[in-house]
């Protein structure tokens, strides 16, 4: 008995149709071709399931004892996929259990699909194989209309000519930047950036990302919340804590006039950092606790942030003032004071957790919305 087996390596066919393969008899794979053809015409597959029908159907009109089907590997890896074709090839020879030794004429759309053969091979001899190619994608006409219909998508038409257009205006700005005594070197990798920074852009799929970062600083715009303000004081004191921790950071090495290990050097930065980066780090969970607040989801707890962010400038201050001697700028502690700086810092922590939990539990809190 002749088997005619058409091959979907990617299971186009069960993930846009929702058919349940392997597909057996001219008629189910008939129907198949036609689900296939009506969710995606565009699919090479639909020509692979009537090739398979049309094969079937030339060899039953000479007599010859053929059975047609269709089976699907699966969206991945060529290994895995070519497991779930075995799988189905074994299914459709266990439903063909007439007696007979069944040989396969495989069809396929292309090379990838040609990866199975070898799985194929290892369940039943191989007669033949055809590789189905659509005729108009050889013609120059296919090509043409291929290039009109990318080019009047607006997303691919943006992401071929931008870049192409800058390209080609490269020579003439050139020209006339030198016409203007403009160095034409400094046009040239202008441009040059401008088009590396949009490939970039477009390889790495931050168009989305970038979309919503816009749509959330609109909205935060539209409703009023007080987190932008905070935010953009925090960024500012951030920036002011690392001058600082760069100004500490001399002052020691001036102080021991001498250049500074690693370990010194960081303490010196953190210490005129830490400071600053606590002030900021309050500023911004006062303004977070406060949307909340006007959004009708405070919760008691919330007020644990500016505490715990206090709680560890503290410790961090206390630390790295340790480890450096005395200098301008710098609160130089020794060991009595650390232990006492540590057991606030940790007081801090822990009356706050405490205090909050209490009043949580004893005041109401707004329900979430």
């Amino acid at each position: 008995m002749l088997l005619v087996l058409c091959v979907d390596l990617d299971d186009d066919l069960g993930r846009k149709t929702g058919i349940p393969t392997p597909v057996i008899g001219d008629e189910d794979v008939t129907e198949a071709a036609v689900a296939l053809a009506t969710a995606d015409p565009e699919d090479s597959d639909v020509n692979v399931l009537f090739q398979g029908v049309n094969v079937h159907d030339e060899l039953a009109a000479e007599g010859e004892a053929v059975e047609v089907a269709a089976v699907t590997g699966v969206d991945g890896p060529d290994v895995k996929a070519n497991r779930a074709v075995g799988q189905e090839v074994d299914r459709v020879l266990a439903e063909l259990s007439t007696g007979e030794e069944v040989s396969a004429v495989v069809i396929t759309d292309g090379a990838q699909d040609e990866s199975v053969l070898p799985v194929i091979r290892s369940r039943m001899p191989i007669d033949g194989m055809r590789r189905v190619i659509v005729r108009q994608a050889q013609d120059l006409e296919s090509l043409y209309y291929t290039i009109k219909q990318v080019l009047a998508d607006p997303e691919t038409r943006g992401t071929i000519l931008i870049p192409l257009g800058v390209l080609l205006l490269i020579y003439p700005l050139v020209v006339v930047a030198n016409l203007f005594d403009v160095a034409g070197a400094a046009v040239l990798g202008i441009l040059s950036g401008a088009v590396g920074l949009y490939s970039l852009f477009r390889g790495l799929g931050l168009e989305e990302s970038v979309d919503g970062a816009a749509e959330s600083v609109r909205n935060v715009l539209y409703t009023g919340r007080v987190t932008l303000v905070t935010y953009v004081v925090a960024l500012a004191l951030i920036v002011v804590g690392g001058v600082q921790g760069v100004d500490t950071v001399d002052a020691v090495r001036t102080a021991l006039g001498s250049p500074l290990a690693a370990g010194t050097a960081l303490a010196a930065f953190v210490h005129g950092f830490v400071q600053w980066l606590g002030v900021a780090g309050v500023t911004s969970s006062l303004g977070q606790i406060t949307d909340e607040y006007l959004a009708g989801r405070f919760r008691w707890r919330y007020l644990n942030a500016p505490f715990y962010v206090a709680s560890i400038a503290v410790v961090l201050f206390a630390v790295s003032g340790f480890f450096l001697p005395d200098a301008p700028g710098v609160t130089a502690l020794g060991l009595s004071e650390l232990a006492m700086a540590l057991a606030a810092g940790t007081l801090i922590g822990v009356l706050s957790t405490l205090a909050f939990a209490v009043a949580e539990s004893q005041l109401p809190s707004a329900e979430p919305v």
